[in-house]
């Protein structure tokens, strides 16, 4: 799929929906095709619809897709990309992982969008694989599978498995796609359809820039954080922060206060509870281990840490969730 042009047209491309699926990824993923198929005047891309079952299926907004054909009827299928969104963490559906892996062994090209990098995981079909998936799943996803290379690209493709990280991103994906089978002309003229200036390549990063995330460009503010974000499970003690930008304790933070109203260890504190939070949502793993994963010494400290923050405790914030 992602080689060169293909064999035969329409190009066939399937999208297994999981509830809960991203909307956003879902719609930029499809719309790129049905562009190039009109801008070409030709047929080149045909898609489909499959999911475990026949109820319609509920993307994270609430809108729900109905499927054309249940996956377990499909016994061979060229490419397959699967899409999931918020709530893929609590996902475990054997039968589907059955049908994803049976079809890789026919030959399908299979993908995961989003939050469907998780699916293929657990699926087994990522093993010895790199791939990438929305920035918000890292962090679970590397606890849960520590032996899978996980990336903060837009894209990857590696061999016959390919993976997104969902949102604008699957634009980019199915605009390279196009680029390989049909030429750089055609995937232009797409990508301006959408008023989309600039077809990202896969190394780009998911995220934007440091300065524009927290809406100030003063350097050594800059580098400050980047080495906070960098190091949440051992927290630098904050003399060797400000030095490491060469500044002193009490310059750097007059510099927090000046531009972020709080100081460099409450703001740090509030990274590591914003990590500890992704992780309870997103994996199992028990609050003590949260708790040092985001360098937290103790259990209690943790949980009044976070109760104080977040207004629950950690195992009453999970369950609500």
């Amino acid at each position: 799929m992602f080689t060169g042009p293909p064999d035969t047209l329409p190009q066939k491309v399937g999208f297994c929906l999981v509830p809960k699926f991203s909307m956003m990824a879902f719609a930029a993923a499809i719309e790129p095709l049905r562009a190039a198929n009109r801008l070409s005047g030709r047929n080149l891309y045909q898609w489909h619809i499959f999911a475990d079952g026949m109820d319609p299926v509920p993307a994270s907004n609430g809108i729900a897709v109905v499927p054309e054909q249940p996956l377990s009827e499909v016994e061979r299928f060229p490419n397959l990309m699967v899409c999931a969104g918020t709530g893929v963490e609590d996902f475990h559906d054997e039968r589907l992982f059955g049908w994803l892996r049976r079809l890789s062994r026919n030959g399908a090209l299979i993908g995961g969008v989003s939050g469907g990098s998780i699916v293929l995981a657990r699926a087994g079909l990522l093993a010895g694989r790199r791939c990438t998936l929305h920035w918000e799943h890292i962090p679970g996803f590397v606890e849960e599978f520590p032996d899978i290379e996980v990336t903060d690209d837009l894209f990857e493709i590696d061999g016959k498995v390919f993976t997104c990280a969902g949102g604008s991103a699957a634009l980019d994906m199915m605009l390279h796609l196009i680029t390989v089978q049909h030429g750089h002309d055609l995937a232009a003229a797409v990508s301006e359809q959408f008023i989309h200036d600039r077809i990202r390549e896969p190394g780009d990063r998911q995220r934007m820039a440091l300065r524009m995330r927290i809406g100030h460009s003063h350097p050594r503010l800059v580098a400050a954080i980047a080495l906070m974000e960098s190091n949440l499970e051992s927290p630098v003690p904050p003399p060797t922060l400000a030095r490491s930008v060469g500044l002193s304790s009490r310059q750097l933070e007059r510099l927090f206060r000046k531009y972020l109203g709080r100081t460099p260890a409450r703001y740090y504190l509030d990274l590591r509870l914003k990590r500890a939070r992704a992780l309870l949502r997103q994996t199992s793993m028990s609050v003590l281990d949260v708790a040092v994963a985001c360098g937290f010494t103790s259990a209690s400290h943790f949980s009044k840490r976070y109760r104080e923050v977040f207004g629950r405790a950690p195992r009453s914030d999970r369950a609500a969730a």
